[in-house]
């Protein structure tokens, strides 16, 4: 299994997960997981909807109670903190299932993604840069978010991530439930984020898309890494095939 990472020799990944044990209750979910995203790099992690995927993403942001190994961020023991404290160094996480606030307005959700860095002077040039980004919202800045559709609901859910300004932006299940027309928007728009610098790490079960947008990813099978490869790689890997493209 080979698991290159886009990082010089010598460099410290952006994001390291180091032999990872997480679970919720007695028994474990991952089981000594081991995972890397490089300055700027665009990595997915596939599975089934059992394989660990959201607890790895989880765990990255503290939100799991029971959690033993290494990970580190930007040279910061994450392991050591609280939750609350992860989205200030720059990592922002949009779980699966939106959850955006339903009776404030789009523009009260995007901004509130700034809480943990409101004195930065940058905020109001990140807010006009989601709004071009996904012009819809701007046309509803001033409506209630549980009003709008599922894949609007997404851009905010996105966009409250980016008003962050991340470094790592976290993607679970972005496509979980919405149209194909609205899934191929949003991945356009994780491209364009990544082309700005971003990284970003995605997990998702439309495994042919995932595959077309990132540059290395990994497959988790019941809490455990079984492959790690390129993009390209692990599109050409006969087991990936079978198993998620269906080939």
């Amino acid at each position: 299994m080979s698991a290159p990472v886009a990082t010089s020799p010598g460099t410290e990944p952006l994001l390291s997960v180091e032999e990872l044990h997480a679970g919720y209750d007695a028994a474990d979910v991952l089981h000594g997981v081991s995972v890397t995203v490089g300055m700027g790099e665009f990595v997915c992690v596939l599975g089934a909807n059992t394989a660990g995927k959201s607890t790895l993403l989880r765990s990255v942001s503290r939100l799991v109670p029971r959690s033993r190994g290494r990970i580190r961020f930007a040279g910061t023991d994450l392991m050591a903190l609280p939750s609350h404290a992860v989205p200030g160094l720059g990592i922002a996480h949009v779980p699966e299932g939106r959850h955006v606030f339903p009776d404030m307005t789009v523009e009260e959700n995007l901004r509130l993604g700034a809480f943990a860095v409101r004195h930065d002077p940058a905020i109001s040039g990140r807010f006009d840069g989601v709004l071009r980004l996904f012009p819809r919202l701007a046309e509803r800045r001033r409506q209630r978010a549980g009003t709008l559709s599922g894949g609007e609901q997404q851009m905010v859910a996105v966009g409250r991530a980016l008003m962050l300004g991340p470094r790592l932006l976290i993607l679970d299940e972005p496509s979980h439930g919405l149209a194909p027309i609205v899934v191929d928007e949003l991945h356009r728009a994780f491209l364009d984020i990544h082309a700005g610098g971003t990284a970003i790490l995605l997990v998702e079960q439309n495994t042919a898309l995932a595959l077309s947008v990132a540059s290395r990813g990994y497959v988790l099978e019941s809490g455990r890494v079984v492959l790690a490869d390129t993009a390209d790689a692990l599109a050409d890997n006969p087991r990936v095939r079978e198993a998620y493209l269906g080939i």
